[in-house]
């Protein structure tokens, strides 16, 4: 099983699980393709957009299981 943590970088989940994609949108990263959102790690990412990066990636981990 895939594991996120606050250190991973989206491009690496979204190549691994691209099925989260709805996940980063509904906190408002929208441009998933960009060089900056692939590159930045969920930490860096959750803090562009106010969210709690424990939180999401409880949330992350929890989505990437079910599948």
């Amino acid at each position: 099983m895939y594991t996120v943590t606050k250190e991973t970088i989206i491009g690496d989940i979204i190549e691994h699980a691209p099925e989260t994609m709805p996940l980063f949108q509904q906190i408002g990263m929208h441009c998933m393709g960009c060089a900056l959102a692939s590159g930045e790690n969920v930490e860096q990412a959750c803090m562009a957009h106010g969210v709690d990066a424990d939180s999401f990636v409880t949330r992350l981990n929890a989505f990437i299981a079910a599948l």
